[in-house]
């Protein structure tokens, strides 16, 4: 299935049915006298968050949606049929937008969540309203309301537990395969992963969500390469695992240009939990291993040093000890929420 994370559509509720303008013709029944009935109301449209969803893909093709109009009212009093509220399914994680982006409807972060985003039109008055002692026939009939309508772009921001970053090539895809059974595209030139991918790691009768996202470069924020957009995606982590290509000469400035980046963007990705990768540890002799990584830890001066760990993703080497880092870190995230 393709992966689509955002969407611009037209969605309108069922306008009101018209109310009916009727009498009574019944035989033997004298001064029958008006007995229209009124419209039914129009269809309200409703997001809601469905689970094992992870795209938008549904909206790309069909844009414009419809709510059912109510049925015109009938005589002998009959009201006519409500329209059938339009349901639209949406992945959990699911951001609802103004059409310009500037205003945020609704996010709909948990399976089952409603957004009603368009109401209904209430239908018209049959003449049985308009029926006075100073005017006993009354032809009068309201139409029915039209119903709301309104463009809205949805947002999907994938609901994950840990979030890969990094530039090109750092090897993300390689461990995320090597730590679940997903199978993204691992390819040896840069942004092989054009869509973010998802996979299941279990540890200790536990699983954890990963995402791994594009990869980044200098100046995403400002549309540089991929772009910042999947960086969206990061924000409902509840933990970062920035990777690092250990081959590189420099790690501090890689990590700290990757750094920018997620500040750039904001949503508070710099303040979350991370360890730092450094993969394919298996490429460079431990000599060059060990006085990079102390150029690394001097880099930060001061600052506190977030936890480090050296994998190779393609040798299986290290594995074992990052998933329970990343277990470990969970435990601590969840101390600290209680």
């Amino acid at each position: 299935m393709k992966f689509l994370d955002k969407a611009k559509i037209h969605i309108r509720a069922g306008d009101g049915g018209n109310g009916s303008a009727s009498f009574r013709r019944e035989k033997y029944i004298e001064f029958g006298g008006p007995n229209g009935g009124d419209g039914g109301r129009g269809g309200d449209v409703i997001f809601r968050a469905v689970p094992n969803v992870n795209t938008l893909i549904d909206y790309r093709y069909k844009t414009n949606f419809v709510a059912e109009r109510g049925q015109n009212g009938m005589g002998k009093m009959r009201t006519g049929a409500s329209g059938e509220t339009l349901v639209l399914p949406v992945p959990t994680g699911t951001v609802i937008l103004s059409e310009n982006e500037e205003i945020e409807y609704a996010d709909l972060s948990v399976d089952g969540m409603e957004y009603l985003a368009a109401r209904g039109g209430n239908g018209g008055w049959g003449n049985l309203h308009f029926k006075s002692p100073t005017n006993r026939a009354p032809r009068q009939a309201n139409d029915g309301l039209p119903g709301e309508e309104r463009t809205v772009v949805l947002r999907l921001k994938l609901i994950a537990d840990v979030g890969f970053v990094g530039f090109p090539n750092a090897g993300k895809s390689t461990l995320l395969s090597a730590v679940t059974s997903a199978r993204p595209k691992i390819a040896n030139y840069p942004f092989t992963t054009l869509n973010p991918q998802l996979g299941v790691m279990y540890a200790h009768n536990r699983e954890f969500v990963l995402v791994d996202l594009p990869g980044l470069i200098e100046g995403a924020h400002t549309g540089v390469g991929l772009g910042d957009r999947f960086l969206g995606h990061a924000e409902r982590t509840k933990m970062i695992l920035h990777v690092i290509d250990g081959t590189e000469p420099d790690w501090f400035a890689r990590y700290s240009a990757i750094r920018h980046e997620m500040d750039s963007y904001g949503g508070n990705l710099t303040s979350k939990p991370e360890i730092v990768v450094i993969n394919k540890m298996d490429a460079i002799d431990s000599d060059e291993m060990n006085a990079r990584m102390s150029e690394f830890k001097r880099g930060f001066g001061r600052k506190k040093k977030p936890e480090i760990i050296t994998i190779s993703a393609a040798g299986m080497l290290g594995i074992g000890g990052l998933i329970s880092a990343i277990e470990k870190k969970f435990l601590d995230i969840e101390k600290n929420e209680e």
